[in-house]
């Protein structure tokens, strides 16, 4: 079987542009692309390791909630509470 791809510059092309779309998004849509992607590989992850249903099913459940959840995210969110704040 022949590979799609003739010639590994062709892919190098691709993915460069593909990526250079990326600059001029803004911080909340970074995170919508982001937590999209990370979400559609658990969630792929999870569904093959669980067996319980369909690798493409998982990965595009994974990659709405987490894409969901990257855009709703407020911009100064750091996941975490200062230590500073606490002490005060």
């Amino acid at each position: 079987m022949k590979s799609p791809v003739k010639s590994p510059a062709i892919a190098i092309a691709v993915l460069a542009l593909a990526l250079s779309a990326c600059a001029d998004m803004s911080n909340q849509q970074q995170r919508a692309l982001s937590g999209g992607a990370m979400g559609a590989a658990g969630g792929a992850a999870i569904a093959a390791m669980t067996g319980g249903g369909s690798i493409v099913t998982g990965a595009l459940i994974g990659g709405g909630g987490g894409a969901a959840i990257g855009a709703l995210l407020p911009d100064n969110w750091l996941g975490h509470k200062s230590a500073s704040k606490e002490s005060r």
